[in-house]
């Protein structure tokens, strides 16, 4: 798992340096001490990717460790995401809406890919659960701030 943070963030410092060469006087040093900076800012927080359209996935594994992650104080900050094939699943399932309310009573945030609800025609339903649909290009946000990512 450090060998993945240390390559990624080898990766968007390079991507960073790159994007930021006319930029006047700003070293490699200063850059790194940014990026340093952020991925620390980032460190105790994690979102959950739910991607799978498989229920026993999502309640035997990804919900289950999304609950507990919050009920245990595993992490400080916790976000569910549901994308893909899951926001179908999840606008179907009754037993999946019950688990996800659940984590939302904890505090966990959660929020659904627009393009995705949209594709799948279940925005509406969504949102009457009481998760935030919205496109998702935050997920880049999250790479960036050194968010722990966990997807399914």
């Amino acid at each position: 798992m450090k060998t993945k943070l240390f390559l990624l963030s080898i990766l968007f410092l390079g991507i960073g340096l790159v994007a930021n060469a006319n930029e006047p006087a700003k070293t490699a040093c200063e850059h790194s001490a940014k990026v340093a900076a952020k991925s620390a800012e980032g460190s105790e927080k994690l979102v959950v990717l739910w991607a799978t359209g498989d229920k026993e996935v999502a309640e035997k594994m990804l919900l289950m460790y999304t609950y507990n992650s919050k009920r245990f104080k595993w992490w400080d900050d916790i976000t569910l995401v549901v994308w893909g094939p899951s926001v179908k699943l999840l606008s179907e399932d009754k037993d999946l809406q019950d688990y996800v309310k659940k984590i939302m009573d904890q505090g966990t945030v959660v929020k659904a890919c627009k393009g995705c609800a949209d594709m799948y025609e279940v925005s509406p339903k969504l949102e009457e659960l009481g998760i935030t649909v919205k496109y998702m290009g935050e997920m880049t946000d999250y790479f960036k701030e050194g968010r722990h990512i966990l997807s399914l």
